[in-house]
């Protein structure tokens, strides 16, 4: 059974930088891809930034430049550093992992404020 718990969220002045951690548990085998989505009130979610498998990065128009998605594959740990915050990146932050032949699995979400 995959498992993915998020930390690292809190609440910071704009401008300010966070990182957060996913963890995975369960099988790593066959993974195809991690990501990191977000949900603001009121707002569907949102892609942030995604990784795949061979190391390929994706990130959102709103994000380039200031996050940056990485992944420590002997700790099943993947990452998302988020420096010049705004108050506009208020939300909450999901980890996502997709596995071939599983499907999709969801962390729990960790929630990110940032101060204006």
């Amino acid at each position: 059974q995959v498992q993915l718990v998020e930390s690292g969220g809190g609440l910071v002045q704009a401008g300010g930088s966070l990182r957060l951690s996913c963890a995975a548990s369960g099988t790593s085998l066959r993974l195809i891809a991690m990501g990191w989505y977000r949900q603001a009130p009121g707002k569907q979610r949102v892609l942030v930034a995604s990784i795949s498998s061979g190391g390929g990065e994706n990130y959102a128009d709103s994000v380039k430049g200031r996050f940056t998605i990485s992944r420590d594959n002997a700790k099943n740990t993947l990452y998302l550093q988020m420096n010049s915050l705004k108050p506009d990146d208020t939300a909450v932050y999901f980890c996502k992992a997709t596995y071939w032949g599983l499907g999709d699995y969801w962390g729990q979400g960790t929630q990110v404020t940032v101060s204006s």
